[in-house]
């Protein structure tokens, strides 16, 4: 019977890597209004560039700039799940396959650019959230937790039908017992199991919330240099609850808590006949009374039952004291919080008015995140174990390099291209959950921006978005999906010194199937829409 604790491991992991935004797994790439519009920033020079291109802009005119930005961001998970398991549950109908949806919310992803650029220097100053964004909440738990508790009911199910062919053997062994005047032991009891009932419930939330300073320097008009810090703070909180876990038996539903006190004296009793059954077999054999050799075959194959069945009956009876704790279903709560540094370089090159070529390079930051949780033992499941009470589990967000290129055929006109490459497998991530994958995370972009007037500018832009994905890595319970992103908006000077900004970025995701079985299968995808809104102010 499998160890319910799994239950803790379904609820821990859910929500981990909530992000709502474009990037990598861990890493969030869209920090401003002009990412939204177009995502091919990576070599364009505009106060974004203090993310996207913190070299570019030192070449931005004299003075102290000020991006304000504000992002609403939707995203669902969809896991659609097949296994035989559910057809025992009372919500399903008897259906083997089950969808479950989560929906992440982050009403609110503020980002704030200063830079102040005053000779050949530009220092520059960026609040934004690199990592995480959003709460994301399973109303009805996930498929890891209901296959939990349909296992439960379909090994009590087993153990029924390990009682019936004991039975039957009762039956054969009759006329043996009657031939040695000895009394047969009583009809071994069934549970009556015939299917389960649960609720469930998960919703994590995860911010890194990241600050970044430095300060670029230009050699000439045409090329200069940058150097920062990133500074993450990281904040997570994980809840979830299930509850209300039933039996379903002859006699309708039976809370799990009040089924399972008198399982282990039934189960001692049948295993109790099953020994009885065994030393029978056992003295008959070594009597003197002559048998058949179809009695001989008979007992030998009874015997060969028994013991299977005596031993499952024994294997059930050292789960119970386990599945006894949590008999009452599982609340969890863990919080958890880490700080980490990392340094942030970049270049660009201005060969002229109409080229512009840039990169930069995010150091990967190494993260510690630090458990206050409500499991503060340890298990032997090393997944329980990421989770437990002053555990510290490692989650570094990794490196970084973007490399991009501006073209303008005509003064009105600027085409961008880009290319990102996440280090993701040099990364430390809590149980090596990186090796997992295949390669690297990468992404291609490319769009383009058209001033229709001295003060308004349209733009659009598309993404690619690659991920190194196995059936290993992927779980229901942190998924991230290969997919393609568009973004479109504008800007329109209101004055000499304010320009208002409006952008909006949808992602359209594949569906990754991942089949363990001709009966156990998921298919995973998502989707994603942010609108966003801020403005540029020069002083």
């Amino acid at each position: 019977m499998h160890n319910i604790k799994t239950l803790c491991v379904g609820t821990m992991l859910a929500a981990v890597a909530a992000t709502a935004q474009a990037g990598g797994i861990l890493t969030n790439t869209n920090q401003s209004i002009d990412f939204l519009r177009n995502p091919s920033r990576d070599a364009a020079i505009g106060l974004d560039g203090v993310y996207s291109n913190p070299a570019g802009v030192v070449f931005m005119p004299q003075g102290l700039h000020i991006g304000l930005n504000w992002q609403y961001a939707h995203q669902t998970r969809t896991i659609t799940s097949t296994n035989p398991l559910y057809a025992l549950g009372a919500k399903n109908h008897g259906a083997t396959t089950k969808e479950f949806e989560g929906v992440a919310d982050a009403p609110c992803i503020p980002s704030i650019q200063l830079a102040y650029n005053k000779g050949d220097w530009s220092f520059q100053f960026n609040l934004s959230v690199p990592g995480g964004g959003g709460a994301c909440e399973f109303a009805d738990g996930l498929g890891s937790f209901e296959t939990v508790v349909g296992d439960i009911a379909s090994k009590f199910m087993a153990l029924d039908g390990m009682a019936t062919r004991l039975n039957q053997l009762s039956t054969t062994l009759a006329p043996l017992y009657a031939l040695t005047l000895q009394r047969a032991p009583g009809a071994i009891a069934t549970h009556g199991v015939q299917g389960y009932d649960m609720n469930s419930f998960m919703r994590g939330r995860q911010y890194y919330f990241g600050v970044q300073i430095g300060s670029a320097y230009k050699f000439s008009d045409k090329f200069s240099v940058y150097g920062g810090l990133r500074l993450l703070y990281g904040d997570a909180t994980y809840k979830a609850k299930i509850s209300n876990i039933q039996v379903k038996t002859a006699n309708g539903y039976v809370a799990f808590g009040d089924f399972l006190p008198g399982v282990p004296q039934q189960a001692q009793s049948n295993a109790d006949v099953a020994r009885q059954h065994l030393a029978f077999i056992q003295r008959l054999e070594s009597s003197i009374i002559p048998l058949g050799a179809d009695q001989r075959a008979q007992l030998q194959e009874a015997k060969t039952q028994l013991t299977e069945g005596l031993q499952t009956l024994t294997a059930s009876q050292d789960q119970l004291a386990t599945l006894a704790k949590y008999s009452e279903g599982v609340n969890l709560l863990c919080n958890q919080t880490s700080l980490g540094i990392a340094p942030v370089i970049g270049v660009d090159f201005k060969p002229s008015n109409h080229f512009n070529f840039a990169a930069k390079y995010e150091f990967k930051t190494q993260i510690r995140m630090k458990n206050e949780s409500t499991v503060d033992d340890a298990s032997e499941i090393a997944a329980v174990n990421k989770f437990r009470d002053g555990e510290t589990v490692n989650e570094d967000q990794p490196a970084m390099l973007a490399v991009g290129a501006m073209w303008s055929p005509v003064a009105p006109v600027r085409l961008n291209a880009g290319f990102h490459m996440f280090f993701d497998k040099d990364a430390s991530w809590y149980g090596n959950t990186q090796q997992l994958l295949d390669h690297n995370s990468y992404e291609i972009n490319a769009g383009a921006e058209w001033d229709i007037t001295d003060r308004l500018t349209v733009s659009a832009g598309a993404q690619m978005t690659r991920y190194g994905l196995t059936d290993e890595y992927m779980n229901d319970m942190s998924f991230v999906v290969n997919s393609y992103s568009c973004g479109l908006g504008f800007n329109y000077k209101v004055s000499n010194h304010v320009k208002a900004k409006a952008g909006y970025f949808q992602t359209y995701y594949d569906n990754y199937d991942r089949v363990k079985s001709p009966t156990v299968s998921d298919s995973f995808t998502r989707t994603n829409r942010v609108l966003g809104i801020g403005c540029d102010i020069d002083i």
